[in-house]
């Protein structure tokens, strides 16, 4: 157990949710209410697979080079106050990143101590992996990497907190990691900070439930949020600060100079984000979500509580990624009337002399009003893209040639939007395994300059992983005499997502009265009624009745995986307004209420 640094709450903020994010995020934290820990969040599964193409290319490269430029005019600033700032924009090259900072911190003259996490990257071990008996078998299939036909290009194990907590023991300000999972950046600096120990289930569920809450920054302060017109200074909304207890309790809270607000409702949206149900799993714990609750102490004041924690499981995740073959895209518009008839006859013309091996997918974007006040709302968008395992069929088929072509050909009010280029070069297909690895075979360490280095072993006490469990579907509930044709949003939020090749999405009822409505009108089946894409996928549902709310897992609606398959909405991110624009009958009592 490490020394305890303070009975008080450790406040952590972060300034990034996503690779791409507000690059002034920094300069706003640091300019905002007192932090002990800022931490950044710069890595999907989606962001992993554009860094492996590029590492690829250039092997000095690899991490997110633009961290260093939001770091650097502020290194004095965080070496005098003391703050740790702790980060996943290591990428695949978290060394490569701690020598960037190491660098440019001598050029400016500030002693910072800089430390980085290593022993994610796993793609060199894994053939002998593989021949110590480890199948690396696919989480939602159950299948061995062997059967995946595909040669990985990129292998990172999810790491847990504690090579952060140990970085920090050991005298570190700044903590570069790579795949660690995104609510280990919290967790490192609270076991650090409070001194807990690795069985202190309770209290590491908590933190990784606060740390779950504010990874993707705005997020928690009404960004992303179905109820965004009730939330203040939506222009620029702050970003989220995290304050653990000891127990492992947490207030959510922002800057108060900040935009936007932190409600039960926002907190509650992230809560739901992209979980696979009431059990999640944790490198250091498994937290049990049942019987978590958030209440508003005050305005921007949030308390979450109730999380529980058991014994991490025996085996952690590794995102492994492999070129599956090229892609090319274009849009086009056609304009009303005989829309039907027009995108028929287009579509046939872009299949006419298709190559062998090339495969089309040719989605319809929109609907044009019946007597259009404007051109635009005539126009409905047609993407067509082309996909091939090899790249030769597709710069034999020409996408943009075809599409330039078809002008004094086809249909009338056929167009390419004259601003933008059509693309003509093929991108590569990154297909995603998430592979299930043994937790003692992954090395994890903390390093720092010179040399030195810290072992982090792998947890002494694990638990086999448990399923899911199952919430009986509830019984239908007669309507009220008067009722109300509406879109589900009327009454319900939603925040949807991703994991893998699974959309996930939490449905939760803006009032209490509305709960039991929404229970009884969202079970499965009335999900599917509402979503007729999930006629052939598996649907998993779970209830949350503190969170007055829903959860259901859409298994293979991503395909195997953002980077590779061809919906639009490519990670699912708006499957749950989607949701709540489809008109449902509710009591009008609860439609008043609203």
């Amino acid at each position: 157990m490490v020394e305890i640094m303070s009975e008080r709450p450790i406040r952590i903020g972060n300034f990034s949710g996503y690779l791409g994010d507000r690059f002034t995020a920094l300069d706003e934290a640091l300019a905002g209410d007192p932090v002990d820990v800022l931490i950044g969040d710069y890595l999907a599964e989606i962001t992993l697979a554009a860094l492996s193409a590029g590492y690829r290319r250039d092997g000095s490269g690899g991490y997110v080079g633009y961290f260093v430029d939001q770091l650097r005019p502020h290194l004095a600033t965080i070496a005098e106050r003391g703050i740790k700032v702790v980060a996943n924009a290591g990428g695949f090259n978290p060394a490569g990143l701690a020598i960037a900072l190491r660098d440019a911190a001598a050029a400016d003259g500030v002693t910072v101590n800089i430390a980085h996490i290593e022993g994610d990257n796993l793609l060199a071990e894994l053939p002998d992996l593989q021949s110590s008996g480890e199948t690396l078998s696919n989480m939602d299939t159950g299948a061995a990497l062997s059967d995946w036909g595909c040669t990985p290009i990129a292998a990172n194990a999810y790491l847990g907190g504690w090579g952060v907590a140990a970085a920090l023991a050991e005298g570190a300000d700044i903590v570069v990691c790579g795949r660690v999972t995104d609510a280990s950046l919290t967790v490192g600096p609270a076991a650090w900070w409070h001194g807990w120990r690795r069985d202190q289930w309770d209290e590491l569920a908590g933190a990784v439930l606060a740390g779950h809450i504010i990874e993707c920054g705005p997020h928690a302060t009404g960004g992303n949020f179905s109820g965004f017109t009730t939330i203040p200074n939506m222009l620029v909304p702050g970003f989220p600060i995290g304050e653990i207890d000891a127990d492992g309790t947490a207030v959510i809270t922002k800057h108060g100079r900040d935009g936007g607000a932190v409600t039960t409702d926002t907190v509650t949206a992230q809560l739901l984000y992209e979980i696979q149900g009431p059990r999640y799993l944790n490198p250091d714990v498994t937290v049990h979500l049942d019987d978590v609750a958030v209440t508003e102490l005050e305005p921007d004041r949030v308390l979450v509580s109730g999380a529980k924690g058991t014994p991490a499981p025996p085996t952690t995740k590794v995102a492994v990624f492999g070129q599956v073959g090229h892609q090319i895209m274009n849009m086009v518009y056609v304009t009303a009337p005989e829309l039907d008839a027009k995108v028929e006859l287009l579509t046939a013309q872009f299949h006419r002399d298709l190559p062998e091996g090339v495969t089309l997918d040719i989605t319809r974007i929109g609907t044009a009003a019946v007597d259009p006040e404007s051109q635009w709302d005539a126009t409905v968008g047609l993407r067509i893209m082309a996909t091939s395992r090899e790249r030769e069929p597709l710069d034999r088929y020409n996408l943009a040639g075809r599409v330039g072509s078809l002008y004094l050909q086809s249909i009338p009010g056929y167009f390419h939007d004259g601003a933008s280029t059509l693309r003509a070069t093929p991108r590569p297909v990154i297909d995603y395994w998430p592979a299930v690895l043994t937790q003692d075979k992954v090395g994890h360490r903390a390093v720092f300059a010179g040399g030195h280095v810290v072992d982090v072993p792998a947890p002494s006490a694990t638990a086999a992983v448990t399923a899911q469990p199952v919430h009986p579907e509830p019984t239908p509930v007669p309507l009220s005499a008067q009722v109300s044709r509406v879109p589900l949003g009327t009454v319900a939020y939603a925040r949807s997502g991703d994991k893998g090749g699974n959309s996930n999405v939490g449905i939760w009822a803006i009032s209490q009265e509305a709960w039991p409505w929404l229970r009884a009108e969202l079970s499965t089946e009335g999900l599917r009624a509402l979503l007729p894409e999930l006629k052939e996928l598996d649907v998993v549902r779970h209830e949350f009745p503190n969170l007055r709310a829903v959860h259901f897992v859409l298994r293979g609606l991503l395909g195997t995986g953002g980077s590779a398959n061809q919906r639009i909405d490519q990670v699912g991110k708006a499957v749950g307004e989607y949701i709540r624009a489809k008109h449902v009958l509710v009591p009008s009592a609860l439609v008043k209420e609203s």
